[in-house]
């Protein structure tokens, strides 16, 4: 292999042609539930109703799709039994029809190619594509063993796909949502209370009093059913308190909204919990019943005095103390909530850390309007052989991060890159799920791994940029038309929902499930895909819990006791937390035993240099992350993003509202595109603000294509987590500049 093959290649017209399918989502009903409800009950019994749940985000909300006697899905709504949505679906839940009459999706297997000395992708048939695939597995396996071939994955396909890695003898496999999102959320939890939040956040927030949010956007984020239960937080007169260097969404509902300076995030906390515990405001009883290492933390946080904290977070000493105070008077009913994408800064689990040790302090763990006990139900594993044990795999990997509990991303990309100290080199990797070019950041060490592989595979529903550098890219199916995995979270009470086909798949789609038995049979791996079709594992598994594939087509969402007690810790009996000592671990040991500060600590960050401000970036409430900017429905809501600017940054250079510019940052890397100012109060004057996934650079993204700025682009700078490896992206700086650095007319 040469070192240039792999360059970014665009998806050509081949395989990429077809006629765009019928109706809007937002067509039929409309966007509002006001129509008459008996004019839409008659329109919807000339539909077939089938169960389903959300792919376009992790929430995985339930509803049912409505399609017509033509085949064409008209409408999505909620299911309104699912605790998850209570029949109510998000802009993207409503939007997810899109994805299935995206005219730009992949239809059929492509497998790169060269024509007259230029690489471009031809059309294959899906028995051409799969041969190669498996062709390329058992050679990959031969020649450097199966842990050679990694799996970067997301969502419902990676669950298949990562059945079909371990049957092959391959544990190499990691997926954005831990090192670049919630892993060092889990791992300081975990470190606190023995256990992960898990997903979705166990937070009481119907019943609270008092819900701090650090960074944290609810609303934007949109985890459903936070959303709505904060709104009724709200209307119950529960305090908001809002910590964050923009003025959110969640923040314009707040009580107090205090415009952090970025990276300060644990001196306000540690000086939080100076004020409860020197004023004697914490929950005595809790603390004395239920924690470990009071008196450790006690000493810890003497000298973290609002005063202090004032010199680093830029809050008046006067808020830092009334913001406690009212923690403290809410309690046990209040709620530090840990947040959801918290890799920021490097020192993220300790920084999960001080929210758990507030959390415990206040006795809200356990309690009503604090976190509940979570509880799901487990759904059996359908019967496959054991499977083989690889000679070493993701944990290997990432050795050097002791609380890793899952595969690092960056340190997965990182083993593909030959080195003389590499012990674990990965040569091929198959990318399921999630656009890697616009997750990862170190956007040069990732085309540097992509360039080293010898194979590559890409699995989507659309022609995202990380389809460009694979070799074999496959039509994936969207959710509306396949068969996946039964969806079991932790809630109040257990739950399962099931995903059935309402359509067949467009174009030449596949299913993901469909995929990894047919690379598996090739593989000689038949014993563990016995099954014709992914409907038999559904309808085995509902079997073994008491119900059916034709009951869950009826209900779509059924109910189960809890068997693990009551909702909420019982005073009078004995409880204990699953860590070493039963209790809550203000003081880890375990921490202090790895090396690590047993309490947490404020460390100081680099600042932006003269003339830069920091590059901050978050979600909107109509999108997911890359995947949903070129849906139809969903980008009519919002087609790009804007940069925020303070208005005393503007008039210093100059800018106004909907001028377009573009970035550099520290590393003197160029945004692709510009993106257009939005000036504005609602951002501190040290930082620029801007959603996240927009910048695409394949033009078969019809929509998306040249629309704004790729945060990702801006992120060459990463900090990593040493206690689990997450990868920090906050401690980028940009510059502003007026004028088109390419000095081209922009396309």
């Amino acid at each position: 292999m040469t070192t240039s093959r792999r360059k970014f290649i665009k998806i050509s017209a081949l395989g990429l042609g077809g006629v765009a399918a019928t109706t809007s989502a937002f067509n039929m009903f409309g966007s509002n539930s006001y129509l008459n409800e008996m004019v839409k009950e008659n329109i919807t019994k000339k539909l077939k109703r089938t169960p389903t749940y959300c792919e376009v985000c992790f929430w995985k909300c339930a509803g049912w799709t409505y399609s017509d006697n033509e085949g064409n899905i008209q409408k999505i709504i909620g299911n309104e039994t699912d605790p998850h949505c209570y029949g109510r679906l998000c802009p993207r839940g409503t939007g997810g029809v899109g994805m299935y009459t995206d005219e730009d999706r992949l239809k059929t297997p492509l497998i790169r190619t060269t024509i007259n000395g230029e690489e471009t992708f031809k059309e294959a048939s899906w028995e051409e594509a799969l041969d190669l695939i498996a062709s390329k597995f058992k050679g990959i396996k031969e020649k450097y063993g199966a842990e050679s071939f990694a799996l970067l994955k997301h969502g419902s396909p990676g669950k298949h796909l990562e059945h079909l890695f371990k049957a092959y003898g391959s544990d190499t496999i990691a997926e954005p949502a831990y090192a670049q999102c919630r892993g060092a959320r889990e791992a300081g939890f975990a470190l606190t209370y023995g256990s992960w939040v898990g997903s979705p956040e166990p937070t009481d927030i119907r019943d609270t009093k008092c819900l701090v949010l650090i960074g944290s956007h609810i609303g934007e984020n949109m985890h459903n059913s936070q959303v709505q239960e904060m709104s009724d937080a709200i209307d119950n007169g529960a305090t908001i308190i809002t910590v964050d260097p923009r003025f959110s969404t969640a923040a314009s509902k707040s009580k107090h909204w205090l415009a952090i300076k970025p990276a300060t995030d644990i001196a306000l906390m540690l000086a939080w919990i100076n004020v409860i515990i020197e004023e004697g405001i914490y929950d005595k009883e809790y603390v004395e019943k239920y924690t470990t290492g009071f008196n450790e933390l006690k000493d810890h946080v003497l000298n973290f005095t609002p005063e202090w904290a004032y010199g680093i977070t830029t809050i008046k000493p006067e808020v830092i103390r009334k913001t406690a105070r009212e923690m403290a008077n809410a309690a046990p009913a209040v709620i530090i909530h840990p947040g959801r994408h918290v890799s920021w800064y490097g020192d993220d689990t300790q920084r999960a850390r001080a929210m758990a040790i507030l959390n415990g302090i206040l006795g809200s763990w356990g309690r009503r309007g604090g976190f509940y006990l979570k509880e799901s139900i487990s759904v059996p594993k359908y019967p496959h052989p054991k499977y083989p044990h690889p000679k070493w795999d993701w944990r290997d990997i990432g050795e050097k991060y002791p609380m890793a509990q899952m595969g690092i991303t960056t340190e997965v990309i990182r083993a593909a890159i030959p080195s003389a100290d590499n012990k674990y080199p990965v040569k091929a990797m198959m990318v399921a799920g999630t656009n890697i070019t616009k997750s990862i950041p170190e956007k040069a060490l990732l085309e540097k791994a992509m360039d080293e592989l010898e194979f590559m595979v890409v699995m989507d529903t659309m022609p995202m940029d990380v389809t460009g550098y694979a070799d074999v890219v496959l039509p994936e199916c969207t959710y509306l038309e396949r068969y996946d995995g039964i969806r079991s979270a932790t809630n109040r009470e257990p739950s399962i929902a099931v995903r059935v086909p309402a359509v067949k798949p467009k174009y030449d789609s596949k299913p993901g499930w469909w995929v990894a038995k047919q690379i598996g049979e090739r593989l000689g791996l038949g014993e563990f895909f016995n099954y014709n079709d992914y409907e038999e594992v559904i309808e085995w598994q509902l079997k073994q819990m008491g119900t059916s594939l034709e009951e869950m087509n009826k209900i779509g969402v059924k109910h189960f006791p809890r068997k693990s007690g009551p909702l909420y810790i019982e005073e009078d009996k004995k409880y204990e937390f699953p860590t070493a000592s039963g209790k809550v671990e203000l003081y880890s040991k375990e921490l202090k035993n790895l090396g690590f500060d047993p309490l947490p600590n404020y460390t100081k960050h680099p600042e932006a240099p003269q003339g830069f401000y920091r590059l901050n970036y978050g979600r909107a409430p109509m999108h997911t992350f890359s995947r949903t900017a070129n849906n139809p429905n969903l980008n009519d809501l919002k087609s790009e993003n804007d940069l925020w600017v303070n208005p005393k940054v503007a008039r210093i250079i100059g800018l106004k509202t909907g001028q377009k510019v573009w970035l550099r940052n520290q590393d003197e890397i160029i945004s692709s595109f510009s993106i257009k100012v939005r000036v504005t109060e609602r951002v501190r004057w040290d930082s620029v603000y801007m959603v996240h996934g927009f910048g695409h650079d394949n033009k078969k993204l019809s929509r998306a294509f040249g629309k704004g700025i790729n945060d990702t682009q801006m992120v060459s700078k990463t900090m990593i987590d040493p206690i689990m490896g997450g990868t920090g992206m906050r401690g980028n700086f940009v510059e502003i500049l007026t004028e088109n650095p390419y000095k081209t007319v922009e396309i």
